[in-house]
């Protein structure tokens, strides 16, 4: 038997809210954020103020950012991580020997990144971002997979809050290490240093071992195999009541919040502000500013239910971007610049832990590497391809201060289109089994 995990939850004590934050996957899923939001860091913002400091074009700058479409490609070969077991170490279990090839390819990208030179060599800093890009979405597949499937139902909201936490130390941490060690010792033992963020997640693996929800549908042997495996993860999310309107609402619910968050150190830059400005406001009083978002979004999930807390992230995630727009119109102000990052990042750390245990729960638990690469990919594809192909032009065109009102506008359809599904019904009817509770006698088998 089985039953649906409410949308809409009952009130809870403090102890039955917090208890979850303190148990064995909650906590796993902190260290595995730690690891998922260290590549990002490395090829956004580290890159972008590695390329404006050697005096690249904007334009250029932002052509770097469609290294980050290699992360809207993973669901192409997502299916590998969920079927194909690696030679030697696949007793150790499918996520488990994957968690730790993967970690091992992210490490030996990001070293090949530190080794290339940007002033000299660009054609070379392109290929080693595109490789820190693949390897970075690769890990995210088997760390996404791991979490979900690690989580049980009722701790996926504050599993997501705890990933969220972990995103941000883990991108915050290296940007700011990143930044000082850059400062003294150059970009090159800057990036080095940061590979280090790659072993949390691995040694998560190793400790916790195979997740006990992961479910085994078929042996990939054959072709007729390996071809269910491919299409099957697909042909069971679009089967779902309103598949299209939920997919097409995942691919336009954060072009805004993209396209801002991917040039917001190309206005540093050229405000004027220094890397330790950078490295206190942005990543420092950011990072703060994150975590009580998270903190917000994670007692917003709890007393408003899924829905409501998803609509109102939608609305904060699309206005904050009118504080950039300020920032651009006052000019180099720390304060200016503090208050702009401190209402981004709570909007951000808020949506990021009701929008992400939303998308959680709508993964099939036979399938959850490739539908979870599906909806994530599919949730910042149409903002990085927008960035990385107009977003510079836009800026030298209207001026920042335009740019931002646009991404402000930019975030209205998929407001727009959420209310229309929860008048609707669509969000309950499209939930995966990754959102259910299963009974002891229910089908399918954990392994």
């Amino acid at each position: 038997m089985v039953e649906a995990i409410k949308t809409e939850t009952p009130r809870k004590g403090i102890w039955q809210s917090v208890r979850p934050y303190f148990e064995k996957e909650s906590l796993g899923a902190l260290a595995l954020g730690l690891s998922s939001g260290f590549p990002f860091a490395m090829i956004g913002a580290t890159l972008t103020t590695r390329l404006a400091q050697n005096d690249i074009e904007k334009s250029t700058i932002t052509a770097f950012t469609l290294a980050f479409l290699v992360y809207n490609l993973k669901v192409f070969w997502a299916w590998i991580v969920d079927g194909v077991r690696l030679p030697l170490i696949s007793r150790m279990g499918q996520r488990v020997s994957w968690m730790l090839v993967a970690g091992l390819f992210v490490i030996a990208a990001t070293v090949n990144l530190a080794l290339v030179d940007p002033s000299t060599d660009l054609a070379g800093t392109i290929v080693a971002a595109l490789l820190v890009g693949i390897a970075g979405a690769t890990f995210d597949i088997v760390i996404d997979a791991y979490r979900i499937e690690t989580l049980k139902p009722y701790q996926l909201g504050t599993g997501s809050g705890m990933s969220q936490y972990g995103w941000r130390l883990g991108s915050a941490g290296a940007g700011a290490l990143a930044l000082v060690v850059a400062g003294r010792y150059g970009w090159s033992s800057a990036y080095i240093a940061c590979a280090v963020f790659a072993v949390p997640a691995m040694a998560t693996a190793l400790l916790l071992g195979e997740p006990e929800r992961r479910q085994v549908v078929i042996e990939r042997k054959g072709v007729r195999e390996v071809w269910a495996s491919i299409v099957g993860p697909f042909v069971e999310f679009f089967a779902r009541a309103g598949a299209l309107l939920v997919l097409a609402f995942i691919l336009v619910h954060k072009i805004g919040d993209t396209l801002a968050n991917l040039t917001f150190r190309l206005l540093f830059n050229d405000l004027g502000f220094s890397n330790d400005e950078i490295a206190i406001y942005d990543v420092g009083f950011g990072f703060w500013a994150y975590l009580i978002g998270i903190f917000i979004g994670g007692a917003a999930y709890s007393r408003l239910g899924l829905k409501r807390s998803v609509f109102i992230a939608l609305v904060l995630m699309g206005i904050s971007n009118l504080s950039f727009a300020l920032l651009a119109q006052a000019g180099h102000s720390n304060w200016g610049m503090a208050g702009a990052i401190g209402f981004e990042n709570i909007a951000s750390g808020y949506g990021g832990v009701v929008v992400v245990a939303y998308f959680s729960a709508l993964c099939d638990l036979r399938f959850t590497a490739t539908q979870y690469a599906l909806i994530s990919a599919a949730a910042s594809v149409v903002g990085r391809f927008l960035t990385g192909t107009t977003a510079g032009s836009l800026i030298e065109a209207i001026g920042y201060v335009n740019f931002y009102l646009l991404t402000t506008v930019a975030a209205l359809p998929g407001i727009v289109l959420f209310w229309w599904m929860m008048r609707n019904g669509l969000v309950d009817a499209a939930m995966g089994t990754a959102g259910e509770v299963q009974a002891p006698d229910s089908r399918g088998s954990a392994g």
